[in-house]
């Protein structure tokens, strides 16, 4: 569990990726959640995690073009955070979301089941 500093480093660097994510003119990202950041404890790496919407040939293409845009997100970084170190970012795909809806779902099946045995 990370403390209170780099929950906050954590979560300025997520707020940078999203907003600069958003600006990006890549067509391989479409529409692109960031979920959340892990920066290693020197400040050297960041994983990004992130959420996609569409099928997993978008999702790897989405992938694919954010880490192409991983010079112009570092810079950004760079220029509004003032670390001591700018992380190297790293993208991953965050199924939470998606594992969230299919729980939805299942308990929405289940709730309508029940209802049609009354």
């Amino acid at each position: 569990m990370p403390g209170a500093r780099m929950r906050r480093v954590n979560e300025a660097v997520r707020e940078v990726v999203s907003v600069h994510t958003a600006e990006l003119k890549d067509p391989r990202i479409g529409f692109v959640t960031v979920t959340s950041v892990d920066t290693s404890p020197d400040l050297r790496h960041a994983r990004v995690y992130v959420s996609v919407l569409g099928d997993e040939t978008e999702r790897d293409l989405a992938l694919e073009g954010l880490t192409s845009s991983r010079g112009f997100l570092q810079a950004k970084l760079n220029e509004e955070l003032h670390l001591k170190r700018t992380p190297t970012l790293t993208f991953e795909y965050d199924p939470s979301v998606q594992q969230g809806m299919r729980m939805s779902e299942l308990i929405d099946e289940v709730v309508s089941s029940q209802d049609g045995d009354r």
